[in-house]
């Protein structure tokens, strides 16, 4: 797989930041009320994500090890800062919305990890891709999850109306309690296509040699061992 195509993939499926790494959960669990609020916190992150790790990345040689950190911060915060005044300036009622959650972009574990992690170890070019690839990731959690919570808690999807006014809404989902419930099934759903994904590998590949099986094999017993600690 190409490099480039491969960070996106990361990002959105084995790597997502959300069900899989379970990080950004604060705006996640706070915003995913409807789903227009998730692709909006989505893409305001993917932005700041994108260009941080682009800055950070052409940086890089030049920030002291001693300053790392403070270094991004200051990044991103600027980064944030514009961003939320484009958003108060032309999406008005998405600044109503987001609130408090869109200056709190600054502490994002997302993006300081992959500021961190990656744009600070590799090249521009990469570390954009990296940052698409977890942006977009996130804005797919956010969205499903909005568009969950909406659908049940309010009968809509997207501000239209497409449940019948005699089915009775289940607010809970619009309420705390629902985020949680509806990302725990989120994530049990991607558990699920992991072991799956993992049992399909080895029935292709087949064994290793170094199964419970064959554990006693020359050349395995260093194997066991690493496991079991």
């Amino acid at each position: 797989m190409n490099k480039y195509v491969e960070r996106l993939y990361n990002g959105i499926i084995k790597e997502n930041p959300t069900l899989i790494l379970l990080l950004g959960m604060c705006p996640t669990l706070a915003v995913s009320t409807r789903a227009v609020n998730g692709i909006g916190m989505g893409l305001s992150t993917t932005a700041v994500l994108v260009l941080s790790n682009l800055v950070i990345s052409l940086l890089r040689k030049l920030i002291p090890d001693q300053v790392r950190l403070p270094s991004y911060i200051v990044v991103v915060a600027s980064l944030v800062t514009v961003t939320e005044l484009l958003i108060e300036a032309y999406l008005p009622s998405l600044y109503e919305a987001l609130g408090i959650y869109i200056p709190l972009i600054v502490v994002n574990c997302i993006i300081l990890g992959r500021a961190e992690a990656y744009a600070s170890k590799n090249p521009p070019l990469l570390s954009v891709m990296d940052g698409i690839g977890m942006g977009i990731g996130f804005t797919i959690a956010l969205t499903l999850a909005g568009l969950v919570r909406e659908v049940l808690g309010s009968g809509t999807a997207f501000g239209f109306q497409i449940l019948p006014a005699a089915v009775p809404p289940i607010g809970i989902f619009v309420k705390p309690p629902g985020a949680f419930f509806v990302i725990a099934i989120f994530i049990a759903i991607m558990n699920a296509i992991g072991i799956k994904t993992r049992q399909r590998e080895l029935v292709e590949n087949g064994c290793d040699g170094c199964c419970a099986a064959c554990a006693s094999a020359p050349g395995c017993e260093k194997a066991g061992k690493e496991a079991e600690e």
